[in-house]
Order: structure tokens, then sequence, then C-alpha cells
């Protein structure tokens, strides 16, 4: 966990949060010439010449949140070095013409994806530890990590992280089945002992001015690359389960985080779930009952959807300006708490083509298969 002692001060009622899935980790970066593991990013932030990673500062620079949750973001053992190489590097600097913006609180921590178990959760035959038989899919520890990035500060002895939450403790757990066998296809050993974020789950109290906004973190992972035991979506169901029932009062009783208390907001709570959901609420990809968990959820403003003019021309499909990933997809979400904001503005970042700065996203390449979405609000009670 990283912070520093200064940041935004001046009195605002306003604050722009965002997410944006930056697809920086190591298989992204093959001509680095390292194996593949968080010592490429490191080695691709020490100097500040990557374009790729230019143009994700410049995307960030352009719409300047205050508090900005980057998903996909390799999560580096040596004492965070990545995030200050990417913030010192990148962020700092000016990047085509923008004003440099500085984050001097960072909130990191471990995450679920390339940790080894020893199990072969796959079913393949091989207990490998990593790849499909982590505790999270992964190819070494901490692909595909988090962070989350302020101008105000955090409330770090009211953090909570529900990193290692078993599934088994969830009630009524859509524990996945084999099909071809009619048997859990976790045994009981994996059962017990299986992780349900496939990251993590995140709640980061910030310290707006006096009053406290709950970031709400995640990443569940994409409900395909399984089989008819459809594992994966049912992992990502109750991963978004998870989080809606931590927000809500009257249903996170179960709820412990990773130092065993128990843990969840209580009414009047001020917050912001961010994060890439991996959960379409509309078209061909999206899965009833799963993103709804969140959006229809009484304590969740779901009413504001950000759009783009890049999206709705991306597609013919009616929901196209929604799309917040180049496959086709609202799969990134901003939502505020019903309580204690009044939105003001969003909006997802996917320029036009025909406009000067459609080349931060014209392909993967240039930035991410992502869009950052961003999220004004105005604070407002005590």
């Amino acid at each position: 966990m990283l912070s520093a002692e200064h940041g935004k001060t001046e009195s605002s009622d306003t604050l722009r949060v965002a997410t944006f899935n930056v697809s920086m980790e190591s298989t992204n970066y093959p001509s680095s010439g390292l194996p593949p593991g968080d010592d490429v990013l490191k080695e691709i932030l020490s100097d500040g010449n990557n374009p790729q990673v230019k143009n994700i500062a410049e995307i960030i620079q352009r719409t300047a949140p205050d508090i900005i949750l980057l998903n996909e973001f390799d999560y580096i053992k040596s004492q965070g070095d990545g995030v200050r190489a990417f913030i010192q590097n990148y962020l700092n600097v000016s990047q085509h013409g923008q004003p440099a913006i500085d984050y001097p609180y960072v909130y990191l921590a471990p995450v679920n994806t390339g940790e080894p178990s020893p199990f072969d959760l796959d079913n393949d035959g091989k207990a490998t530890g990593t790849g499909g038989d982590a505790w999270g899919f992964g190819l070494y520890p901490g692909q595909y990590g988090m962070v989350v990035l302020s101008k105000y500060p955090f409330v770090h002895d009211q953090v909570h992280s529900l990193q290692t939450f078993k599934w088994k403790d969830m009630p009524g757990a859509q524990k996945p089945v084999d099909p071809a066998t009619d048997t859990p296809w976790y045994n009981q050993e994996e059962w017990a002992e299986f992780r349900l974020s496939s990251k993590s789950h995140w709640d980061i109290p910030v310290n707006v001015n006096g009053r406290i906004v709950h970031v709400l973190a995640m990443h569940p992972t994409p409900p395909n690359f399984d089989g008819d035991e459809d594992r994966n979506g049912k992992r990502n169901h109750d991963e978004i389960r998870l989080m809606a029932d931590y927000l809500s009062p009257d249903k996170g009783e179960y709820i412990t985080d990773d130092e065993g208390k128990q843990s969840g907001l209580p009414e009047n709570t001020r917050f912001v779930l961010a994060g890439d959901f991996n959960a379409a609420d509309a078209g061909d990809k999206h899965r009833p009952g799963v993103i709804e968990q969140l959006i229809d959820n009484r304590y969740v403003n779901g009413n504001v959807i950000p759009e783009s003019e890049g999206g709705r021309e991306y597609s013919t499909e009616p929901y196209s300006r929604r799309f917040t990933a180049h496959w086709g997809a609202r799969a990134d979400y901003v939502l505020p708490s019903r309580y204690g904001f009044e939105v003001t503005g969003s909006g997802v970042f996917w320029p036009e083509k025909a406009s000067p700065l459609y080349r931060l996203v014209k392909d993967r390449e240039a930035s991410s298969d992502h869009r950052l979405v961003w999220l004004d609000v105005k604070l407002t009670g005590k």
C-alpha cells in the first residue's frame, strides 16, 4: 500500500471519478525482450518514451479525474516502483501539450491473478499453479492487477480488502457443476479454499475535504473462456453479487475482509463503484440478472449511462453509445450511490474518427481495448 503526504486541498463540492482498463500487463509488450512478468512493465515505464503508455497518460490528462481506478496494471512487487514511474515519467509530463497531472495518493495491493494454488482448478490433469490453476487466471503473480490514484487522501485504517474471501462462504453461491458427470467442478478440498475474487474487491475510503467517499473497486473475471460448466460465468455473477451485498446493509452480514473483520457499508454511506465488471447491460453479450445486481440495486444510482459519439459510430447496434470496449459492450462502470451525490456529468472517452483525438483510440495498440469512463458528481449532505 502506497501513499503520499500532499495532494488536492482546495475546497470543492465536485468530484470526477473514472475507471480505465489500461491493458498495461507484460504480454502486451513482447518487444521488451524480457520474459512475462511485472518486471516488463517496470522496464516499459522507466523512461517515459513508450508511445502506447504516452497515449494512455494523455487520455488521463485530457479527462483529468480526481480519482481513477486503473484495471490491468500489473502489480509490481518492488514497493510500487511501476506506479511511481508511471506517475513521474508519464502523468507528471505534458503529453501532446496537455497539462501534466499528479496523483500523490496511491492504493496498490496484491491480487489473485497468477497467485499460485496447489490445485488443478481447470481440470486439465495438471496442477501447474499458474494459468488456469491460479486463484485468478494469470501467468505470474500480479498480472492484470489494479491500482487507485487519487488527489485526495485515503483513510487507511478503514480500508477493506476481500482478496481472500472464500466462495463457499457466500450463501447460495453459484457452485459450478460439470454437466458431463453431474458432479461439482471443484472437489471438496478445492472448494474449501477457492477465493471468490479473481483479482480483488476493495473498499477504499477517500477523504474529500472532510467528507468520506468509499471507492468500491473490482475487476470480475470475464464470463467466458470456460466450458459448459460455466465456471467463469458463475464466478463473474457472484463477484458482482459480493460487491452488491457489501454495499447493501441488509445483505452483507456474511462478508469478512482479509483481516477477518465483518465488513460492509451501513445506511447512508457515500460510495462510487468503479471497474471493468465484464458484464454488459444490453445487447448480445448481456447475461440477464448479472449487472442488474448493481444497476437495479436500491442503493445505487444506475440511471446515468455514460456515452460517446465514437461508440455510436463504432457499431449500428442501438446501444453502441454506451460501449466501453472495442469488442462491443458496456463493460466498464462508474456507479454512484443514491445517497450523498448529485450527478452532474458523465462520458466515455471515445472520439469519432473525424476527431484529431481519434489517434488515441484508433486500435488496441494506440492505447487499450477499453475506453476511459468518467462521472462527475456534486457531494451533498454531510
